[in-house]
């Protein structure tokens, strides 16, 4: 796609901002992407070793207080950043959104 079509192209939300203003925003967003995706990467992994039996009782109570805290941490640092679900959602183009 050249140059000028891509000035061209109007401002979606989901996207990623990076201008030099808004840089540690642009970049806060990526991070929390990133972390989000791997969060939920785990999480789904974490449910089907549950639904495996692969776990002991101890082993399923320790993960699940360690996606819950990590879920906290999540929401404190989204407040941080004045980021929200939606913004960590990139919009990936042709292929959709990214979560």
């Amino acid at each position: 796609m050249p140059q000028s079509d891509l000035e061209k192209q109007p401002i979606r939300s989901g996207r990623i901002q990076l201008d030099p203003e808004g840089a540690e925003q642009g970049l806060a967003q990526l991070v929390l992407t990133v972390i989000e995706l791997l969060r939920q990467l785990v999480e789904r992994h974490a449910i089907r070793r549950v639904d495996g039996g692969t776990l002991t009782e101890e082993q399923i109570e320790q993960l699940g207080v360690a996606l819950m805290n990590l879920d906290v941490k999540m929401d404190e640092l989204k407040e941080i950043f004045d980021l929200d679900d939606e913004d960590l959602n990139i919009d990936l183009g042709p292929l959709g959104n990214l979560l």
